[in-house]
């Protein structure tokens, strides 16, 4: 019992000790509770570590919707994705090697977009000679260009026309006209149907290849055997002959006009 007694004791006497500066913390329950402030966040002096790490999460959250709605990602991976199953490896490569390539090839041919981010919006807010409002508007230019080009160089204005039509607004005359919200799915409907065309083209050599192994095979008897299972090597191998990723990929991020 002794140690149980010693350890009650201390405890006793710690908390005898703590009871004066226990009483200053609490606050007096008779007079009104303080009203809550919140910093101001909309500048950047405010901000404290723990404020940028979670508006740090917050963007890296966000970041695979904004690279997937508005960037070149979505026609790269897309035609990639096509090409592996033209050439019969639905597997092969696996999931994270196309998104890894996707995701570089992103990065180049946005760079330049991403350059006038920086450099209009970015970092002047940083340095605190613009607000967050404007920060935003600015970074918005950049991307909305390079958006509107490739929109007018596939010949999709109608899917921009569709969004924002659908809102009861009156025809937009110039492309200042357009909302944001309105670009966005316009940009998507365009990017998909220049990676499906795309697509088509790269199934044709491999499409020929799996017919004349099939008429080969049928017109030896032999139709117990897969003709897949023929065609695959020899597809494998035109591939690798004419350096198809080299094509893919230069035909992919040629494939985008440049904005501005």
């Amino acid at each position: 019992m002794k140690p149980i007694a010693s350890i009650f004791l201390a405890i006793l006497g710690l908390l005898t000790i703590a009871a004066p500066s226990i009483g200053q913390v609490l606050p007096d329950p008779s007079l009104p509770p303080a009203p809550l402030q919140l910093p101001d966040i909309t500048s950047p002096q405010n901000f404290s570590a723990s404020m940028q790490v979670i508006v740090l999460l917050t963007i890296l959250s966000l970041a695979p919707s904004i690279i997937i709605m508005m960037t070149s990602f979505t026609r790269i991976i897309i035609v990639l994705s096509l090409l592996r199953q033209a050439m019969g490896t639905p597997t092969l490569p696996p999931n994270p090697v196309l998104i890894g390539l996707s995701l570089f090839m992103t990065f180049l041919v946005m760079g330049p977009t991403l350059g006038r981010v920086h450099d209009d919006a970015i970092r002047p807010y940083l340095d605190g000679s613009i607000t967050q409002q404007t920060a935003i508007q600015r970074a918005q230019i950049p991307v909305r260009e390079f958006m509107i080009a490739q929109v007018i160089a596939a010949g999709n204005e109608e899917d921009v026309e569709l969004f924002h039509s659908f809102g009861g607004r009156e025809p937009a005359q110039t492309w200042g006209e357009v909302s944001t919200m309105s670009l966005i799915p316009g940009f998507m409907l365009s990017e998909l149907k220049v990676a499906f065309l795309m697509g088509f083209k790269i199934y044709l050599p491999f499409l020929i290849i799996d017919m004349v192994i099939s008429s080969v095979l049928i017109s030896m008897g032999m139709m117990m055997l897969p003709p897949v299972l023929i065609s695959l090597p020899f597809k494998l191998l035109l591939f690798v002959l004419v350096d198809g990723w080299r094509l893919i990929a230069s035909s992919l991020m040629s494939s985008f006009v440049p904005s501005g």
